[in-house]
C-alpha cells in the first residue's frame, strides 16, 4: 500500500454500525445492511467495514466475526473488514484464526482493524456519576459561538467527556466479557503477536515454535484505529501500519490524532509513507430539505448513546416522530458536536464537507457512515454521494 496524495482519487468506503430502526428486529437490520453492502459495491465504494458495539438495544453490529463472512459472501469485490475489532474482548489467537480463515476464503478482500476501546480503569459509582467537565485547555473554546473552532473550513468542536454516559455500559461489558484492568495496555505487543501468528513465527517459552492454522500465512490488511493522540496513534505510526481516525465519534480530537500518528510514523515493509483513513457521518438526499427531514432522528439516537443513564443506543427513530418530539436543551447540548460535524444535505453539499475533511486531515481515504430510519434512504444517500464524488474533478 502506498499513500495517495491526489485528492481527486481519494477513495470512499462505508462504515456500518448496523443500526436497528424502530419497529425492526435485529435480523431485519442485518438484512438491510447486507442490501446496503451490495449497493455500495455496485456504486464503487472500496471498503465495507463493520463496527463492534455490544449491549445496545438499537445496534445489531456486535458479533462481527460471525457477520463478516456473510457480508463477504453476499458481495464480490469490495473489501470487508472491521473498524474495529476490540482486542480486550478476545484472545489474540482467536482473532488470528478467525481472520486467517476469512483471508483464506476471501483472499485479498479482508481488513482487520484493531482497537482498544473499553480499556478504562475499573468504574466506581463516583466516577460513573461524574459530571461532564471540559478539559482546562478547552474551556476557552466554549466561550466561542457553539464552542467550535473552524480550522481551514473544518468544524472542530471543543473536547468533551465522551464516556460520561457510557461508564456504566463499559462496566457491564467488562463484567460480561470478564475483562480485567489493563488487558489492552500492551497494544504494541499484541500487534506484534498477531503479526507473528500470521507469519508463522510464534514462539512460546515453554512449547517453543508453533503455528496456528489457518492464521499461518494469512495476509489480512492490518489497521490500527484510534480517536485521540494516544497509544493507538503512536503504535500505528511506530509499526508502520495504516491508521484510522473517527471524526464521526470524536471530531474534537481527529486532527491531533492524525498528527500524532504522522509524527511517530516509521516506514515498514508494507507501508513507506503514513496512510490515513478518516470516518465521517453523512446523509445525502435529492434536496437539502429532504436530507434535513430524514436526519431528524439522528440527534435523538446520539443523545441516547450519550445519556447519563448509560442504557446505550435506542432503535433509530422515525424522522416524523423525532420531529414531533424535539430534544431538550440539555440533550441538544449533549450532541451538539455530532450535529455540527455531520455532513447533511444535497449531494454537492455533502461532497463539499467531505472534501474539506479530506483536505484538512490529509486523509488518503474517507469512510462514510450513514444512519437513517429506512434502508432505501441509506442506499439512496450512498448512491447520490458516489455519483457526486466521482464527478468532482479535484476534491478539496
Amino acid at each position: 500500500m502506498t499513500a495517495q496524495h491526489d485528492p481527486s482519487t481519494t477513495p470512499l468506503g462505508v462504515l456500518d454500525v448496523i443500526a436497528i430502526s424502530e419497529g425492526q428486529t435485529p435480523g431485519e437490520a442485518i438484512a438491510d445492511s447486507l442490501a446496503v453492502a451490495r449497493h455500495a459495491e455496485q456504486a464503487g465504494y472500496g471498503r465495507y467495514w463493520l463496527t463492534e458495539h455490544h449491549l445496545n438495544e438499537g445496534i445489531a453490529g456486535s458479533a462481527i466475526t460471525t457477520l463478516l463472512p456473510v457480508f463477504a459472501e453476499r458481495t464480490q469485490r469490495i473489501r470487508i473488514g472491521t473498524a474495529a475489532t476490540l482486542l480486550g474482548n478476545y484472545h489474540l489467537v482467536q482473532v488470528a484464526e478467525a481472520f486467517g480463515a476469512l483471508s483464506a476464503l476471501y483472499p485479498g478482500r479482508i481488513d482487520l482493524g484493531l482497537g482498544r476501546s473499553g480499556s478504562i480503569p475499573a468504574v466506581s459509582p463516583e466516577s460513573a456519576a461524574a459530571p461532564l467537565v471540559p478539559a482546562p485547555d478547552d474551556r476557552a473554546n466554549l466561550d466561542a459561538p457553539q464552542g467550535n473552532r473552524i480550522v481551514d473550513g473544518l468544524v472542530v468542536p471543543p473536547k468533551r467527556d465522551l464516556f460520561q454516559g457510557l461508564r456504566k455500559r463499559f462496566a457491564l461489558s467488562q463484567r460480561l466479557f470478564r475483562r480485567i484492568a489493563g488487558d489492552t495496555a500492551g497494544l504494541e505487543e499484541a500487534v506484534a503477536e498477531l503479526r507473528a501468528l500470521f507469519a508463522g513465527t510464534s514462539v512460546d517459552e515453554d512449547a517453543g515454535p508453533y503455528v496456528a492454522p489457518p492464521a499461518n500465512g494469512a495476509r489480512p490488511e492490518l489497521w490500527v484505529h484510534g480517536s485521540s493522540a494516544g497509544i493507538s496513534a503512536r503504535v500505528a505510526g511506530r509499526l508502520g501500519l495504516p491508521f484510522g481516525s473517527n471524526y464521526h465519534v470524536s471530531p474534537a480530537t481527529t486532527l491531533e490524532a492524525v498528527a500524532e500518528y504522522r509524527r511517530h510514523f516509521r516506514p515498514s515493509e508494507g507501508l513507506r509513507e503514513p496512510y490515513v483513513i478518516v470516518a465521517a457521518d453523512a446523509l445525502a438526499a435529492d434536496t437539502e430539505s429532504e436530507a434535513r427531514r430524514l436526519a431528524e432522528g439522528y440527534g435523538h439516537w446520539v443523545a441516547s448513546i450519550r445519556a447519563p443513564e448509560g442504557r446505550g443506543a435506542i432503535p433509530y427513530p422515525d424522522p416524523e416522530r423525532a420531529a414531533a418530539q424535539p430534544l431538550s436543551p440539555a440533550e441538544l447540548e449533549r450532541v451538539r458536536d455530532r450535529l455540527d460535524t455531520r455532513f447533511t444535505g444535497a449531494p454537492e453539499q455533502v461532497v463539499e464537507g467531505l472534501s474539506t475533511l479530506r483536505r484538512v486531515t490529509g486523509a488518503d481515504e474517507l469512510l462514510v457512515t450513514t444512519t437513517a430510519h429506512a434502508v432505501a434512504d441509506r442506499v439512496r444517500s450512498f448512491e447520490l454521494l458516489a455519483e457526486a464524488w466521482s464527478r468532482t474533478p479535484a476534491v478539496g
